[in-house]
């Protein structure tokens, strides 16, 4: 089998930018939190399309917090990047900020780690091709996903067993 070709974190970044209207808000007028989640998930999955060359599945997100609330009129900025690849699955971090163009401000709302799997087109896993770090920041990210990685794996593990051993008990 051929060895995959290593690509940068460049070639894959994904940078999106909406408007908040109001069919996209609660009552209050802030952006609902599954809109946001949805376009977080929708940027990695394209940063992670591009890395991988493949179709992509999502299969986890770390904690998600929102910050500030995201109002009608402001404009939505989100930006995608791979953090590193293992062998099929892919971190990517997405940060969201908030634009008040009438204010002149920008500032950041939340951010998250999503996993992406590549797969072929039966959804089968396939290897992703490495990720080739450049910059200093480039590279404490991609010691720092490893950690993260194992701490995902550990807390999975343990959710499988707990809900194994509840359906042991029924």
């Amino acid at each position: 089998m051929a060895k995959l070709k290593g690509r940068t974190v460049t070639e894959s970044k994904v940078e999106m930018v909406e408007v908040v209207l109001p069919n996209d808000a609660n009552p209050l007028g802030n952006i609902l939190g599954g809109k946001v989640m949805h376009l977080m998930d929708m940027a990695g999955a394209i940063c992670a399309h591009r890395h991988a060359r493949s179709h992509v599945v999502t299969a986890s997100v770390d904690t998600l917090d929102f910050l500030h609330p995201v109002r009608v009129g402001q404009i939505i900025i989100l930006r995608a990047f791979l953090t590193r690849v293992f062998h099929t699955s892919m971190e990517v971090e997405v940060n969201v900020l908030l634009e008040d163009y009438i204010q002149g401000e920008r500032r950041q709302t939340s951010s998250a780690f999503f996993t992406y799997v590549a797969v072929d087109q039966s959804g089968k896993p396939i290897a992703a091709p490495p990720l080739l770090p450049q910059t200093t920041q480039e590279r404490h990210r991609y010691r720092e996903a490893l950690e993260r990685r194992r701490r995902r794996l550990a807390l999975a593990a343990r959710a499988h067993r707990r809900y194994f051993e509840k359906e042991a008990s029924v």
